[in-house]
């Protein structure tokens, strides 16, 4: 069980954010944090930390007047900590290379192998020949439907797909990837504790599963780690956003990353 650190870019700026608020038109979010400092200023703290494997997501969508300068602030911090960062928002076959030559272990892949609301098996072999499986880490981000089932959600999760999450999903795709990250959206930025039915799924596929797999969404507490820890078995690494105090919470970011290292 590991501490995953994140960079999130939106608009230019590291920020935390509701994540059920983003919204594409006008670059819309609802904001708990704005940082004064880089993405490459968090990269080289990780970097020094010794913490692999956190994730720089690109919030905005490539249509954006803000993305290049999100894309900028991205490429700053994978340069930053060459290696040591997983690169993820808008990823596709076409430019996956140029954030793995700037340094990303990883691409993050939701929206281009899930499409008109289904598993889309021609472009995830695209996705697999560009990257290659081993630098490809699957988002399988998911919210709750109005029958409590969870699905996977895309585009910055605004679109829901008819994608049921579940660990026989995790199973299915884990020879195409490397590692798993799962937002649970309806929780993202909110603090107020891990979604425990997601948590579930995701200690059902650790327990048959190889593949690393990332817990993100609603932790606040040292508690909420223990419910992760527990749930988990031990098996399920953990991002923390809004609540780390490098982002204005009060959950020690020094203490998670000499604990969960």
């Amino acid at each position: 069980m590991r501490f995953r650190p994140c960079i999130d870019i939106h608009n230019g700026k590291v920020k935390q954010i509701v994540g059920g608020s983003l919204k594409d038109a006008g670059d819309l979010a609802q904001e708990n944090y704005v940082s004064s400092h880089g993405a490459d200023w968090f990269a080289r703290k990780y970097a020094q930390d010794g913490l692999h494997g956190g994730h720089v997501i690109l919030l905005n969508p490539s249509s954006s007047e803000y993305y290049e300068s999100t894309k900028e602030q991205a490429l700053l911090a994978l340069r930053s900590a060459p290696g040591m960062l997983q690169a993820g928002g808008g990823i596709n076959p076409e430019n996956a290379q140029i954030f793995l030559d700037s340094g990303a272990s990883h691409v993050i892949v939701t929206s281009y192998v899930f499409r008109n609301g289904d598993l889309d098996e021609q472009a995830l072999d695209e996705m697999v020949r560009a990257a290659g499986p081993e630098h490809l880490v699957l988002d399988l981000s998911c919210r709750m439907d109005e029958h409590g089932e969870y699905r996977i959600v895309t585009d910055r999760w605004q679109k829901m797909t008819r994608m049921i999450f579940s660990a026989a999903l995790l199973l299915q795709l884990s020879e195409n990837c490397d590692e798993f990250l799962v937002h649970a959206v309806d929780a993202e930025g909110k603090q107020k504790g891990p979604q425990k039915k997601v948590l579930q799924i995701l200690a059902e596929y650790a327990a048959h599963g190889n593949r690393p797999v990332t817990y993100a969404g609603g932790i606040a507490s040292p508690e909420d780690i223990e419910i992760i820890r527990c749930d988990g078995m031990e098996k399920v690494d953990f991002t923390v956003g809004s609540a780390l105090d490098l982002f204005g919470g009060n959950l020690p970011y020094e203490h998670l990353a000499r604990k969960f290292k």
